[in-house]
């Protein structure tokens, strides 16, 4: 997978007007900036929308890369950059909620620098192990790591990165003390896991599901409050014994703050229609990923909810950014 992808393919004439304006004016291909490698939940989320976005706002968009600091590198240079809609950021729970609490000199502010376009998908995440671990359930990961408090490992895509976050609530409701180790990405960290380095990740559906498909995985527990439909003998760890438990990972488009409202509408309402495809929506299923239409407005709130909810995880979990 290159690290720049020119991404294009064609979206049926009846679903967006002919005469569908530009996202901006200056000829400029549009950058979606994904904060994080590729391969993990962001970077195929983001291609699935950047693959229909460019017939659908007439012009070229192009997927870039741009990882470092728990995602926080891709998203200050998007907030730093033009406001005349060439450059978007795919974000996510932790670029735009759980960094605020991460980062005391945060490069950006999470409100602030950004004007909200497209809540994009909702992606809950999945609890694995290795399927030659002989756990089989949270039950029994809970009381192993309790008899071996300390030498179980689990993997992340970075310190403060959304799996980590999600698996310290984890070990917060369930009592538990597992190792944390942090990997450079989502993909090398699941790698590990299926070599059978490290004993477990809690991390967005799209990264673990063809692994869990091909048996070298197994799915013991989802963090939404209600099974999934890819996973549906797979108990919510709320089933599992922690009522109340939910730790989604969210994602959605933003733009620099300033970018005009009509442009922003008109990306807002591109995208929603291209998420409401019969075939975007199957995509996104497979993948474990639940689309979202809403409003700038909705997505907006929902990211203003999400700081201070995570702030308390971060703070109780000693969470420390790379």
């Amino acid at each position: 997978m290159q690290r720049r992808t020119l991404l294009m393919q064609a979206l049926p004439a009846c679903l967006l007007p002919a005469s569908q304006p530009r996202a901006q004016g200056n000829g400029k291909p549009v950058r979606l900036v994904v904060p994080f490698t590729p391969g993990g939940s962001t970077d195929i989320l983001a291609r699935v929308i950047a693959t229909r976005l460019g017939t659908a706002m007439g012009q070229t968009f192009i997927v870039e890369n741009k990882p470092g600091a728990g995602g926080s590198l891709g998203a200050e240079s998007v907030a730093r950059a033009e406001a005349d809609g060439s450059t978007l950021l795919m974000g996510h729970i932790g670029t735009l909620a759980v960094n605020a609490s991460l980062y005391p000199k945060l490069p950006y502010d999470p409100v602030k620098s950004f004007a909200p376009v497209a809540w994009v998908a909702r992606v809950p995440n999945v609890l694995v192990v290795n399927a030659n671990s002989g756990i089989r359930s949270l039950q029994d990961l809970v009381a192993r790591a309790k008899a071996r408090p300390g030498l179980l490992t689990y993997s992340s895509g970075g310190n403060g990165s959304a799996a980590h976050i999600a698996f310290e609530y984890l070990k917060l409701r369930t009592k538990i003390f597992m190792s944390h180790i942090p990997y450079r990405g989502t993909a090398p960290s699941v790698t590990d896991l299926i070599s059978g380095q490290v004993d477990a990740t809690f991390t967005g559906g799209p990264a673990v599901m063809p692994h869990v498909k091909s048996g070298r995985l197994r799915a013991l527990a989802v963090s939404s409050s209600r099974r999934m439909a890819a996973f549906p003998d797979v108990p919510t760890v709320a089933e599992s014994g922690y009522p109340g438990f939910e730790a989604d990972q969210w994602y959605g488009v933003v733009a620099p703050a300033g970018t005009p409202a009509e442009l922003v509408g008109r990306l807002n309402l591109a995208i929603n229609r291209i998420l409401a495809l019969p075939d975007v929506a199957q995509q996104l299923a497979a993948e474990g990923a639940e689309p979202v239409q809403a409003t700038p407005q909705e997505f907006a709130g929902l990211i203003a909810r999400e700081i201070p909810r995570w702030r308390e995880v971060v703070r109780a979990g000693n969470v420390k950014p790379e």
